[in-house]
């Protein structure tokens, strides 16, 4: 006996494939923070054309990248760590300790750059796993550890000296100003290409390794992630890792910036991270967030001082404020976002 078909149910099924359709290609919402800070910054940089003359040059924008290839590599190791659900305050005081350690064996001892960088970086390396070591053993506060990290480093520097130690090392000044062309008068710092590169390596690392999907997966659910078998433990320890590493390797960035060692340098240079990473997308509580973000979170803060630089008669101070009023709108955003996708749960 041959089956008949049901007309009932022929017509139920037709209206709703369309709807399935339009379910499957809505936009994620995890992606409405990215967008909404590229399609700002597309903005700024749009109005920055129309109102100022030779705003809208390659070299400008270029500039944000040279100016900021510091932060860049900080807001790096800094998104990896807020991904797992952590924090890290040590940041800007490992980058004044990087600075100070390297101008002073450089300028004081006589080392060549070639062997005062990796010392730097093997400090910084480990000190962001000694914390980690903590953070994972102990199971102590991020927050807590991370300060207590950012007053020791900050201390050290003192030990080396309380004034700045100019680098006028004549090998070291021509590897600060060296220039990569790229077209016309355009051109790159090698501390922007640092950056570039890292960004590049961090990009492939949160998104094509092992290590990357665990620290999203312990970002999402920690619990979850040791009951998957995950390493939770040696990522935790991992994030602080790289983040120490990225730390001393803005340090060494920032002194080609600034061919100086002082206890001062990059004094809230973490809040600047974690803002950058904020405003980039990444979620405080951890678990979603995108390299790319915290790129364009960087260039965002970088945008709004070159802006100021451009109008000439608003106070520097204006940057903070307009960061600060960003900050509570991605800050709302992502509290939205959580809450729909709770209910969604």
């Amino acid at each position: 006996m041959s089956a008949v078909p049901n007309p009932s149910f022929n017509a139920a099924a037709t209206p709703s494939m369309p709807q399935t359709v339009t379910t499957r290609s809505r936009l994620n919402p995890k992606f409405l923070p990215l967008i909404a800070t590229i399609s700002l910054f597309v903005a700024m940089a749009t109005m920055g054309s129309v109102l100022y003359t030779g705003f809208f040059s390659a070299q400008v924008f270029l500039n944000l990248l040279i100016d900021n290839s510091f932060l860049i590599i900080v807001a790096v190791g800094m998104t990896f760590v807020i991904l797992s659900g952590g924090i890290d305050l040590s940041v800007g005081s490992v980058v004044a300790l990087s600075t100070m350690v390297l101008a002073a064996l450089v300028e004081h001892h006589g080392w060549s750059a070639w062997q005062a960088i990796p010392l730097v970086l093997l400090m910084g390396t480990a000190f962001g796993a000694f914390m980690g070591f903590l953070i994972e053993r102990f199971r102590l506060q991020p927050f807590i550890v991370t300060l207590a990290g950012m007053f020791l480093a900050r201390g050290l520097c003192y030990l080396i000296s309380i004034d700045s130690i100019s680098i006028s090392n004549e090998p070291y000044s021509e590897l600060a100003q060296w220039r990569l062309p790229l077209w016309e008068d355009a051109s790159l710092s090698l501390g922007a290409v640092i950056a570039i590169v890292v960004l590049l390596a961090a990009v492939f690392i949160a998104h094509n390794t092992p290590f990357g999907r665990t620290v999203y997966a312990v970002g999402g659910n920690e619990q979850s992630a040791v009951l998957m078998g995950l390493p939770v433990r040696r990522t935790l320890v991992g994030v602080y890792t790289l983040s120490g590493f990225c730390s001393a390797l803005a340090g060494v960035v920032f002194t080609f910036y600034m061919l100086s060692g002082y206890g001062l340098h990059a004094v809230g240079m973490e809040l600047d991270a974690i803002a950058a990473v904020v405003i980039g997308g990444t979620l405080l509580t951890g678990g979603v967030g995108y390299m790319a973000g915290t790129l364009f979170g960087v260039l965002m803060l970088g945008i709004i001082q070159t802006l100021i630089s451009f109008d000439g008669t608003l106070s520097s101070w204006w940057t903070r404020i307009v960061v600060g009023v960003l900050l509570f709108v991605f800050c709302l955003l992502q509290r939205l976002l959580t809450h729909r996708a709770s209910k969604r749960s």
